[in-house]
C-alpha cells in the first residue's frame, strides 16, 4: 500500500529529543536529554487519594463522561483564582480554556493564527516542541536576538513588530538554555507590543521553579491585551495527567474552543477532576512547589560545581536561576551534534544545541537538563563529556606534507 499523505504530513519530522529519549531506556545510561520533571517529585500519595476520592464520590458518572470543551469549570475557576491573586490581575474562568498539555495549545494557537509565510518571531534559541507545531503551517521564522538576559527587545523594529503575526516567548528559565527575560526587558517588550499591535505568546510551564521564590512579572500582566499566556500542570504535579491551560481575552478564547472541538472535543474529564482535587486542597501547591524548588536547585548546583571542576577553560555556561536547565557553549570548532555519538557510546546522552535554533545559527551548543539524574551520575556523567570535548579541543591536527 502506498500511502498518499499530504505536503503537511511529508514535511514532519520526529523530534530530535524523542528520538535521542530511545537510547535513555537502558538503565546504564546517564541522561542530560529530557526536559523531565523529576519523578522523586512526584505528589504520589496526593494522587492516589484524589484518585479514591474522585471514584468514590457523587461526581464519579461526571468524571466519566464527556465534559465541556472550555474544561471542568471548578479548576478553571480555582486557576482564576490562583492566578489573580498570585499575579494581582484580573481573570475570570471565560478567560480560560483547559488542554491536554501546554503542546496542545501551540497547537491550536497556530491553526488560529499562522497562514503560509506569516512572519512568527522567536527567540535565538527556541523550544523546539513549539517550532514542531508552528511548522505545520509554514511561517517564516524571524529569529530575535538574545544575550544572557533573553531576547533583546531593541532588536525588534516598529516595522517587524507591525508586520509579525505574533512572538512567542518561554520568558521564565527558558527551554533550552534556561534564562530569564529581565524586568527591564520584559516591560520593554510590553510596551512594544502594546505600541505595534503585536500578539505576545508567553509559555510559562517553568515560572513557579524558580529556586528562590521570586517571580518576575508576566508578560500577561503588563500587556494583557496582548498577551496569550500558557501554563501548565506538568512541572507542578505530574506531565501523566496531561493538564495545561490557556489564559486569553475571550475573544480568542472562543476560537481556542472551536478548534479544540474539531481536535479532541475536550480534555480528559477523568484527570481534571482528579487534579482539581490534589490542588484545591489545603493549600497544596504552597507546599509542594517549595520542595521541588528546593531538589531542583540543589541538583543545579551539582552539576554547576561539576561542570566548574571538570570542564576545560574553553568551555562556558550559564548559571540558572531556576528551571531545569543548563546551555553550554563550546569552542566554534566543536560540533555538538558530531560529538553526540562519542558522548553515547560513553553512555553520556544530551541534546544538541543546533535543534533549537529557528535556522540553525549554531552548532557548538548543548543543553544539559539535570533534575532527573542523581548527583552521583551529574558528577560521573560531566566527567565523561569533559573528558571528550577536552580530547577535541586538544586532539593534534594533522600535519599538512609538502611534495
Amino acid at each position: 500500500m502506498l500511502w498518499k499523505f499530504s505536503h503537511r504530513a511529508q514535511a514532519l519530522k520526529s523530534s530530535t529529543i524523542r528520538e535521542i529519549l530511545k537510547v535513555t531506556e537502558h538503565s546504564d545510561v546517564i541522561s542530560f536529554a529530557g526536559g523531565l520533571p523529576a519523578p522523586d517529585a512526584f505528589p504520589i500519595a496526593e494522587i492516589q487519594a484524589a484518585v479514591n476520592t474522585v471514584l468514590a464520590s457523587k461526581d464519579i458518572y461526571d468524571a466519566l463522561q464527556y465534559g465541556p470543551t472550555e474544561g471542568y469549570a471548578p479548576l478553571r475557576q480555582w486557576i482564576a483564582n490562583y492566578l489573580s491573586t498570585r499575579d494581582q490581575i484580573a481573570i475570570s474562568a471565560d478567560e480560560i480554556l483547559i488542554v491536554t498539555g501546554s503542546q496542545q495549545a501551540l497547537d491550536l494557537i497556530g491553526k488560529a493564527l499562522i497562514n503560509v509565510k506569516d512572519k512568527v518571531l522567536v527567540e535565538t534559541p527556541t523550544y523546539l516542541g513549539a517550532l514542531q507545531s508552528f511548522n505545520q503551517f509554514n511561517p517564516e521564522y524571524v529569529a530575535i536576538s538574545s544575550d544572557e538576559n533573553g531576547l533583546i527587545p531593541e532588536s525588534i523594529d516598529d516595522k517587524l513588530a507591525s508586520s509579525a503575526k505574533f512572538l512567542y516567548s518561554i520568558p521564565n528559565f527558558q527551554n533550552p538554555t534556561g534564562r530569564r527575560l529581565s524586568l527591564e526587558r520584559r516591560q520593554a517588550l510590553a510596551a512594544k507590543a502594546k505600541q505595534n499591535d503585536l500578539v505576545l505568546i508567553e509559555d510559562d510551564p517553568y515560572g513557579d521553579l524558580d529556586y528562590q521564590g521570586q517571580r518576575l512579572p508576566g508578560l500577561y500582566t503588563l500587556a494583557p491585551e496582548n498577551t496569550v499566556y500558557l501554563g501548565s500542570f506538568s512541572k507542578i504535579l505530574t506531565p501523566g495527567l496531561r493538564l495545561g491551560y490557556v489564559v486569553a481575552n475571550k475573544q480568542f478564547i472562543g476560537k481556542l474552543v472551536q478548534l479544540k472541538q474539531a481536535s479532541d472535543l475536550h480534555t480528559p474529564s477523568l484527570t481534571q477532576y482528579i487534579a482539581y482535587q490534589i490542588i484545591s486542597k489545603n493549600n497544596f501547591l504552597n507546599h509542594h512547589i517549595p520542595k521541588i524548588r528546593q531538589l531542583y536547585s540543589t541538583r543545579c548546583q551539582y552539576m554547576l560545581d561539576s561542570l566548574a571542576q571538570y570542564m576545560p577553560k574553553e568551555v562556558s555556561w550559564n548559571q540558572p536561576e531556576g528551571g531545569m536547565f543548563i546551555w553550554v557553549e563550546l569552542p566554534e570548532s566543536i560540533n555538538a551534534t558530531e560529538l553526540l555519538s562519542e558522548a553515547i557510546s560513553r553512555k553520556v546522552v544530551f541534546v544538541p544545541g543546533e535543534t533549537f535554533f529557528a535556522h540553525a545559527e549554531k552548532n557548538n551548543c548543548l543543553r544539559l537538563a539535570f533534575v532527573t539524574v542523581p548527583e552521583e551520575k551529574i558528577d560521573c556523567g560531566i566527567k565523561i563529556l569533559a573528558e571528550i570535548i577536552n580530547h577535541h579541543i586538544h586532539q593534534p591536527q594533522e600535519k599538512i606534507v609538502m611534495v
